[in-house]
């Protein structure tokens, strides 16, 4: 019986990184992966290790989750959240959750505690009271940035689609030594959206999906687009189909930039521990580890290679 090789994947969204933000997404999502590889490689599962690397995103202020997600037409914070094993086809989410760090933590609770799959809003509040989830003011997950960019998208020659570019869902999928795989997404999702709104991220099929007989995805990009073609599913569909991670995925990208117009990314691992990620946008941050060897980029073509234990030492000196 061979073991498998664990691999993790991540992404810090997909669309317009500013320059000045670069330097801080590349270190997002290499920290992320660097933490997610850190459990696969002492035996953890790959549902440990994806909610790890996204807990560790939902805590950094460069992406668009849990402290640093945008507002909404009020100027709050509402967060969506998905996790999915592959084992049983388990799945917990959350959607427009307010006042908690890190609703990745939430969508594994309502995994585990509950018969459901997806809670909301006031309910998913009174749940996570429940739980004990520690409760923090809205105001402590918004950043000065977050701020500007509501505010700026309120003035009335402004254009939201613009800012709209800048879209940093954060996602993880992973394949553990037992040969399991896993997804998890977290988003604050569009800035200035009405409130209410729920976009992909915790819709299963779209934000994210995991099943063991072919792979995991995880999404991010414009998400009324994505849920359109069910993004995430369609990306397995194709590796069912015989298609490369790769192949698959650019694939159903591309078939939603023609059928609905739609620009995203996305990150894959099949069961054979071959992964991938791919964009339609201009840019997308994503960090991966297998064998031992980081690889990460945020352009086109542009991708890194350190060895973990190298890029271990430059996380404990600061990047």
């Amino acid at each position: 019986f061979g073991r498998m090789k664990p691999v993790i994947v991540v992404h810090g969204g997909a669309g317009r990184i500013f320059k000045e933000r670069e330097e801080g997404s590349r270190a997002g999502v290499v920290r992320a992966a660097l933490r997610g590889y850190g459990i696969l490689k002492r035996g953890g599962s790959a549902l440990d290790a994806v909610e790890e690397a996204v807990r560790s995103m939902e805590d950094d202020p460069h992406f668009n989750a849990g402290c640093g997600s945008v507002l909404n037409e009020k100027g709050e914070v509402e967060m969506d959240a998905i996790i999915m094993d592959g084992k049983n086809l388990d799945s917990g989410a959350v959607s427009a959750v307010k006042c908690i760090s890190n609703p990745i933590k939430l969508a594994r609770l309502v995994m585990e505690k509950t018969k459901h799959m997806l809670l909301t809003d006031q309910g998913a509040h009174l749940f996570a009271q429940a739980m004990g989830v520690p409760e923090i003011p809205g105001e402590k997950l918004i950043t000065e940035r977050s701020r500007e960019r509501w505010k700026k998208n309120l003035e009335p020659d402004s254009n939201p689609e613009e800012f709209q570019k800048d879209l940093g869902t954060v996602g993880a999928v992973a394949i553990d030594s037992g040969g399991n795989v896993a997804c998890a997404t977290s988003t604050g999702g569009l800035s200035n959206k009405l409130v209410g709104r729920v976009g992909d991220t915790a819709c299963i099929g779209s934000g994210g999906y995991a099943d063991n007989r072919s792979g995991a995805a995880s999404t991010t990009g414009h998400g009324e687009s994505i849920m359109k073609v069910v993004l995430a599913r369609l990306i397995l569909y194709h590796m069912e189909q015989g298609l490369s991670p790769e192949m698959a995925a650019d694939t159903a990208l591309d078939y939603m930039k023609t059928r609905v117009g739609g620009l995203g990314g996305v990150i894959v691992v099949n069961s054979s521990g071959e992964w991938a990620a791919r964009f339609s946008t201009k840019q997308m941050s994503w960090a991966t580890v297998k064998d031992d060897q980081l690889h990460y980029g945020i352009y086109a073509g542009e991708r890194h290679t350190k060895s973990v234990d190298e890029a271990l030492a430059s996380e404990r000196e600061g990047f």
